[in-house]
C-alpha cells in the first residue's frame, strides 16, 4: 500500500495597492497543491491550540518535502469546504523522515 494526499487549493496572497489609510490591500490566487495528506488532530492538540488561540483544529495536513509555499495563516480548500491554517507549520529535517512529508499544518473551519 502507497500513500498518497490529495490536491489542494492554497491562496496565496499578493499586495495589488493600498488603501487610503496607507494598509495594504491583497489579491488572493489559488495555487494547486498535490500529495498533501488530510488527517485528524490529536485530542490533547485540539485542547492545547483551542486554549492559547480561542481557535479549533479541525484537520492537521501533511505538506510534502521541497514544498516552498508559505503555509501561515491562509486559506485553503480541499473536499468542498474552506479552511484556514492556524500559525506556522512545524517542520522535520527532509533527511530524517522517511516518508514524502516534513511539515505539519494545523487548520480551522473557515466561513
Amino acid at each position: 500500500m502507497i500513500l498518497k494526499g490529495i490536491t489542494i487549493k492554497l491562496y496565496e496572497q499578493q499586495q495589488t495597492g493600498t488603501d487610503p489609510f496607507n494598509r495594504p490591500i491583497n489579491e488572493e490566487t489559488p495555487v494547486d497543491v498535490e500529495n498533501v495528506l488530510v488527517g485528524q488532530p490529536a485530542e490533547s492538540e485540539v485542547l492545547d491550540t483551542l486554549n492559547l488561540t480561542g481557535r479549533k483544529v479541525i484537520y492537521v495536513l501533511g505538506i510534502p518535502k521541497g514544498d516552498t509555499h508559505d503555509w501561515e495563516d491562509k486559506k485553503v480548500e480541499f473536499w468542498g469546504m474552506t479552511f484556514k491554517t492556524i500559525g506556522m507549520p512545524t517542520q522535520g529535517i527532509e533527511d530524517m523522515i522517511p516518508l514524502s512529508w516534513n511539515k505539519k499544518v494545523k487548520v480551522e473551519h473557515y466561513e
